[in-house]
């Protein structure tokens, strides 16, 4: 079986990749493992020294890294370019705290010594996705190796050039041969890897579907997951927000990545009061975005990166348009090749309406209206999703209250809501569990440790 990349802006194939024979799998999951068991007894400055020159490689790789994002999944080259920098700051700042974070703590008892350590746990299998190729493999990877752990990872089928890169970096980057490895798989081969003992736990980002399939996996094997699912954030846009900002904010949270995030901006609940000057001005911020070749510099929103997912996206706009929703923008599939859709805007979104209830993966913005703040707070909750969401407004105290309402697990005031190495990222409800980043998503895979001398 070979696995293809086609290009969704022009919809050609211009690479093909092997798969992996059974056997091939199981010895890149004992390479790995045995890797490991030198890794985990290397010191946290050793490891500091290959993750900061990861980082290197990748910011001197910039360029080719982003063309690669671009042919393979569409991504505008400065947006590729963002997302290796990101990747490259995450390396260093896992190099330059995880001592600190993984410090021995002492814990006062009635035994002569108490103490709590952590354990690297051994090979994690990443089961990641296309829409932020490098970025959801090095928030895993580095706080992951940093901790002492292998990896193995079973990257999105459309991004498999990618999947390869990533590896490339951490061999150029001269850490141990093995320890991290590309599996170039079909999502079958998944339970496979998790059913191999010397695979010790899992972590997803993706859809809800394939996060209860790999989820259940591991539990019936009693093997821990992290898991980032999809999303609908919510914006609340309140009555005294400053609306140029809000329009501003709120375009630039729906348009990126080509709205191909779990955390981008999808559903806009607007206070009766200033809605209709807000869809104003929203839409012209909206129309403004140039939609084009991602491969040119100019270009905002590159093609989505298939032509099923841009299909599904408009049988999603067809039936909320259907059960009364109007759009006053966008709405049409563009002629021509490649997998574009437009920005769209839709008002008169209420319940019932794919708009309302379902993730949007693309650049579609849904605007709920409601009465006031307490109605607002409760459509933002109306969701099975909970991953992030945002709320605008002239007063920032009242904007922490409204956050602290908000059932999600990150809430940004008058800003978009994005990831950050610095803080745990994750969601509740359908949005998954367990956090990544900062000190306490490099926890989630490491054995908290309790040894009591007496």
């Amino acid at each position: 079986m070979t696995i293809k990349a086609i290009n969704p802006a022009t919809g050609e194939t211009f690479a093909s990749y092997q798969e992996m024979t059974e056997d091939g799998l199981r010895e890149a999951i004992s390479r790995a493992h045995n890797a490991f068991l030198d890794w985990r007894r290397t010191g946290f400055s050793s490891r500091a020294a290959l993750m900061h020159q990861a980082a290197e490689v990748l910011r001197k790789n910039a360029g080719k890294y982003a063309d690669l994002m671009a042919r393979e999944m569409g991504k505008p080259i400065r947006d590729g370019v963002a997302e290796v920098q990101k990747c490259a700051a995450a390396c260093g700042y896992y190099a330059d705290n995880t001592e600190q974070f993984l410090a021995t703590e002492q814990i006062k008892t009635e035994a002569r010594k108490s103490h709590v350590v952590f354990q690297p746990l051994g090979v994690v299998l990443a089961v990641m996705p296309w829409n932020f190729p490098f970025w959801q493999v090095f928030r895993f990877a580095a706080p992951g190796l940093m901790a002492g752990n292998g990896a193995v990872m079973k990257h999105s089928s459309n991004v498999p050039g990618c999947a390869l890169a990533i590896e490339s970096v951490f061999q150029d980057a001269g850490f141990p041969k093995g320890l991290f490895r590309t599996l170039m798989i079909s999502s079958a081969q998944v339970d496979a890897v998790l059913e191999n003992p010397l695979v010790r736990a899992a972590t997803l980002t993706g859809s809800g579907p394939a996060g209860r399939a790999v989820a259940g996996k591991a539990a019936s094997l009693l093997k821990k997951t992290v898991l980032e699912l999809g999303g609908s954030d919510p914006y609340l846009v309140l009555e005294d927000a400053d609306l140029e900002l809000a329009a501003a904010v709120c375009a630039r949270g729906r348009l990126i990545n080509a709205g191909q995030s779990c955390i981008a901006a999808k559903r806009f609940i607007v206070v009766d009061k200033v809605h209709d000057r807000f869809v104003e001005l929203f839409v012209k911020r909206m129309a403004a975005a140039k939609m084009g070749d991602p491969l040119k510099q100019d270009t905002e929103i590159g093609p989505l990166a298939r032509h099923d997912l841009r299909d599904a996206l408009h049988r999603q706009v067809e039936s909320s348009i259907a059960k009364g929703a109007r759009c006053v923008l966008g709405g049409e599939i563009p002629r021509g090749p490649g997998s574009y859709y437009p920005p769209t805007v839709l008002t008169g979104v209420t319940k019932g309406m794919p708009a309302y209830s379902e993730e949007l993966f693309g650049p579609v913005a849904s605007v709920i209206r409601v009465g006031n703040e307490d109605a607002a707070i409760a459509a933002a909750n109306d969701s099975i999703f909970g991953l992030g969401g945002g709320v605008i407004t002239g007063d920032i105290a009242r904007g922490e209250r409204v956050a602290a309402e908000i059932e999600s697990g990150n809430v940004f005031v008058n800003d978009n809501v994005r990831s950050d190495p610095r803080l745990p990222f994750g969601g509740v409800k359908q949005s998954g569990f367990g956090r990544e980043l900062s000190h306490y998503g490099i926890k989630e895979f490491v054995n908290i440790k309790t040894v009591v001398v007496g």
